[in-house]
């Protein structure tokens, strides 16, 4: 019987909407192998899985010409880590790519061929041009308004690559210049020894080294010229310089949303780097931004950094925490926009 008086039955609970596509974009290094998973939206994307792990892949390297053992064993461990997460989600498309450690290893193909076999992980060797174009792929919305023109710089385990990019009328960021060093934190740490950042004599010797690799660059295309007309930033994407700039803003720990995108007036920057630089060691290991496991390479990576800033001393340093890995997702979900567009 009709009871009027009788509540009513709640509402049924919403329905979820379907789960949209997941793409992943995955960068093995010469020290880090990092991972992220993320859905796409209007702006961009949204990350909902990450994964980053030291692997020193490139450990030896400089001395040997050869991936070591136990590199190659950390890696694999890592990608095949990966591959599990992966594993348990309904990825639409996932890119993987090896950098500098494994081009320029004599083993490293068979490296890339043992770990496609032993993860099914499609993992790519990139040339370096296209890490420089996904580096700027992935930093080009920090640019919108600002400089008229900037130099990109990615200071990697192995390799420093560099993009000198034009912001064209409609405000779209065009590369017109790249250059790859094959010195990054580890080839300077194994090179001139894990003390010689401490020292200003072995400072000025890695920053002296990694300067002298620059000049070629810039009797091509002037960029020191363009720095004295004004408008021409540095954009910095790399440990080396979200580590500066937590270290500017006095971050008690790790921020990256603080960090991302924030502009630093050259002076600032160049304060944040001797502030680092009189920590010593034991200080590197505590600091909330750094800790033991990165501390070796904290001042290679400053050394790289002041060579580029003296060699171009732009005004301004926008730092990005973002690279490859959001390159590539920005690529993937841009052909998966093409293809439901056709």
């Amino acid at each position: 019987m009709f009871d009027a008086d009788a509540p009513a039955p709640p509402d049924p609970p919403p329905r979820r909407p379907p789960p949209g596509p997941l793409f992943a974009a995955l960068d093995l290094g010469t020290n880090n192998c990092r991972m992220l998973l993320a859905a796409p939206q209007a702006d961009g994307f949204r990350v909902l899985d990450s994964f980053s792990r030291v692997v020193r892949l490139g450990e030896g390297l400089h001395r040997t010409g050869r991936l070591s053992d136990d590199g190659a064993a950390r890696a694999l461990a890592a990608l095949a880590a990966c591959a599990e997460r992966l594993a348990r989600r309904p990825v639409q498309a996932v890119r993987a790519v090896a950098t500098e450690a494994c081009r320029q290893a004599t083993n490293g193909q068979a490296f890339l061929r043992r770990a496609r076999a032993e993860t099914g992980l499609p993992i790519e060797l990139i040339s370096p041009r296209e890490e420089a174009g996904l580096a700027l792929e992935s930093c080009a919305g920090l640019l919108t308004g600002g400089p008229r023109r900037a130099l990109l710089f990615d200071i990697g385990g192995g390799s420093t690559e560099l993009a000198w990019v034009r912001i064209d009328p409609a405000g779209e960021a065009v590369m017109i210049g790249y250059l790859s060093v094959p010195v990054g934190v580890v080839t300077l740490a194994e090179r001139f020894g894990l003390d010689a950042g401490h020292d200003p004599a072995g400072f000025a010797a890695m920053a002296e080294d990694f300067a002298a690799r620059l000049t070629s660059f810039e009797r091509v295309h002037c960029i020191a010229q363009e720095i004295r007309q004004g408008g021409v930033y540095l954009l910095g994407t790399s440990g080396t310089v979200t580590t500066l700039a937590g270290q500017a803003l006095k971050l008690p720990r790790y921020q990256r949303d603080l960090v991302d995108g924030t502009v630093l007036p050259i002076e600032v920057a160049d304060d944040a780097l001797d502030r680092l630089r009189g920590l010593g060691r034991a200080g590197l290991d505590e600091h909330p931004c750094i800790g033991p496991e990165r501390a070796d390479y904290v001042l290679p990576g400053c050394a790289i950094f002041a060579a580029i800033r003296h060699t171009w001393p732009a005004e301004r340093l926008i730092v990005a925490d973002r690279g490859l890995r959001e390159g590539m997702l920005l690529r993937l979900i841009r052909a998966w926009r093409a293809r439901r567009f056709r």
